[in-house]
């Protein structure tokens, strides 16, 4: 055990810390804590402008947080932005586990945050529900398995997200489709690429990002990559941030269906182009 705990941003509550068990009874924090604080904290240095950004609108902020887990993310962003807003934001963590929402439910209580929800829900399932608003302003995903991750994305679409940020997890549903089909139609030279199990799975986890970030762009929505912390930290590293900007649509989603074609992916048109009446509408209205 380390005693430091230095790493600790200044305005965040060590209670809540010691609550989520990464600091311990007497302040201490392991490697594994700080590993973990350190993603949230980087994780959270990307969101906070944003909020920052929706605040400045005069808006109260709804925030879906999919694939939560203990929620270490919700608690935290509640903690050091939205407990000081004192207006009507909340949070909403999505999770499937009912043990771990009733967890968080007690520990919201028990802190105090009344704008924290928790919802015994898949990701899937939340895109209808009920139990949600219509429509949201930031929509987060961190480390959601396979296609958790695609189901947060048509969740940040479905409710006309401003924001939708997600830190993809494992993806295996591209990797089986090239498995399946690498000997299809393709160029013997362009199945080299995936031929090897191990690149069978990177080139998967690859281009399913790839896919994401134009299915974002096909809805107009402006995206970045980047690394959320080094890989010592995490092999799971991808941040993907996108904002609604209304911009064009037709090319990027001529390119996904393009990429779909050429790597023989088009058995998973009907997952990037869930929403394709709506897409082609508003590419109609381009101008």
């Amino acid at each position: 055990m380390s005693s430091k705990t230095y790493e600790v941003r200044p305005n965040q509550s060590v209670e809540l810390l010691k609550e989520l068990h990464i600091l311990t009874r007497d302040g201490k924090m392991n490697q594994d804590s700080r590993r973990k604080l350190k993603q949230v904290y980087h994780l959270f240095q990307f969101i906070e402008p944003l909020l920052k950004d929706l605040k400045q609108d005069g808006r109260d902020v709804t925030l879906v947080d999919h694939g939560a887990g203990k929620s270490y993310l919700g608690f935290i962003l509640y903690d050091l932005f939205f407990k000081d807003q004192r207006d009507r934001s909340h949070i909403y963590g999505i999770e499937t586990r009912d043990e771990l929402v009733q967890h968080s439910q007690a520990l919201a209580k028990r802190l105090g945050f009344g704008g924290m929800s928790f919802l015994n829900l898949s990701v899937a399932d939340s895109i209808t529900s009920p139990q949600l608003p219509p429509t949201v302003d930031i929509v987060t995903a961190l480390h959601a398995c396979d296609t958790a991750t695609d189901d947060a994305l048509r969740f940040g679409l479905k409710k006309h997200a401003r924001y939708i940020v997600v830190v993809p997890c494992c993806q295996a549903e591209v990797a089986g489709v090239l498995r399946r089909n690498k000997g299809k139609s393709l160029g013997q030279a362009l199945t080299e690429i995936w031929r090897h199990p191990l690149h069978t799975r990177e080139f998967g986890s690859q281009i399913t990002n790839v896919l994401r970030c134009l299915q974002l762009e096909a809805h107009g929505y402006q995206v970045s990559v980047t690394e959320l912390v080094g890989w010592e930290h995490s092999m799971k590293n991808e941040l993907i941030i996108a904002q609604y900007k209304d911009l064009p649509r037709r090319r990027p989603a001529a390119r996904l269906a393009e990429i779909l074609e050429t790597f023989g992916l088009a058995d998973l048109r009907e997952r990037f182009f869930a929403d394709e009446g709506e897409a082609a509408s508003e590419a109609a209205t381009e101008g």
